[in-house]
This record gives structure tokens, C-alpha cells and sequence, in this order.
């Protein structure tokens, strides 16, 4: 029988509304205290997808006054590690091994991450270890991609 993360599971008794997802994000920055820096709020989270808004506030903000590189870095990493929550099985674990990340333009405003795998993988015939790549797009508010990440994470049975 294929279990869910903890994690997941906290998401899911939760109501689906704003207060739900702050109780959520609060609680995640909580376990991983630096996600905090980016006062993160999750906004979906499921089997596949995650999606993450961080606001532009001036602790994130480089010297120019956009969204520091690093701080949308930590943004592309909180949406792929609540997709790994939210994907792989109890039966497994996962670990971020790297990533690589592409600057497209100013991030000027609060950023929107969008972590989405186009097919799952088979979890039944990971024996061994696999390398799962996560990819994420960074959007501001008028939807354009300032950032783009792919993260790779080490899937193991557990």
C-alpha cells in the first residue's frame, strides 16, 4: 500500500482557502526555518504540482530593488520540495541533488513559482536510486517568466 508524506497529509486536513494555506506555510517555515526568509505561502499543492507566491518585501530585495536572485532561488526550491511531499510515495525518499537556473529578466514584483512534472514517475520500479528533475517557473505578476529552475532530486526507496 503507497503511503503519503506527513506533509501531505497535514496539507489535506486543511481547509482549501487562505487561512488554510497561511496555517500550512507557517507551519513548513517552522520545520525549515529558512524558507521563512521569503515569507512563502503555498497555494497549491498536489501529486505533481506546487504552487508557491512569496511576496517582494525589503528583506528579499538586492541592491537595485528587485527580487534578489538567491531569495527566488529559495522560492523554486520551497515549490519543488512541497511537490516531492506531495509525489513521492512513504515508501521512498527524495533529496535535492542540484540545480540549475536561468535568469530571464528583473523580478520587480512578488513572485509566483509554478513546480509541475508532466507525467509521474512509476514509483514501483525505482529499486535503486533515479534522478527525478523538477522543473519551475518563476512568473511576476503579469505572468511573465523571470526565472527558470530545474532541480534535481535523488529518489530512493526508503
Amino acid at each position: 500500500m503507497t503511503t503519503t508524506s506527513p506533509t501531505y497529509r497535514a496539507w489535506t486536513k486543511l481547509p482549501d482557502n487562505g487561512l488554510g494555506h497561511a496555517l500550512f506555510s507557517v507551519g513548513m517555515c517552522v520545520r525549515v526555518p529558512y524558507f521563512g526568509s521569503i515569507l512563502p505561502r503555498v497555494i497549491v499543492m498536489e501529486p505533481g504540482r506546487c504552487e508557491v507566491r512569496a511576496p517582494k518585501w525589503w528583506g528579499i530585495r538586492n541592491h537595485i530593488g528587485t527580487f534578489h536572485a538567491i531569495a527566488a532561488c529559495n522560492l523554486a526550491e520551497v515549490a519543488m520540495g512541497m511537490l516531492c511531499e506531495a509525489t513521492v510515495p512513504g515508501s521512498h525518499r527524495w533529496i535535492p541533488k542540484g540545480m540549475t537556473v536561468r535568469y530571464l529578466a528583473k523580478a520587480e514584483t512578488g513572485l509566483h513559482a509554478v513546480a509541475a512534472l508532466e507525467t509521474l514517475p512509476d514509483f514501483s520500479a525505482i529499486t535503486e536510486g533515479t534522478d527525478l528533475i523538477v522543473p519551475i517557473r518563476i512568473l511576476d505578476r503579469a505572468g511573465t517568466e523571470v526565472v527558470h529552475a530545474e532541480i534535481t532530486t535523488w529518489i530512493t526507496p526508503a
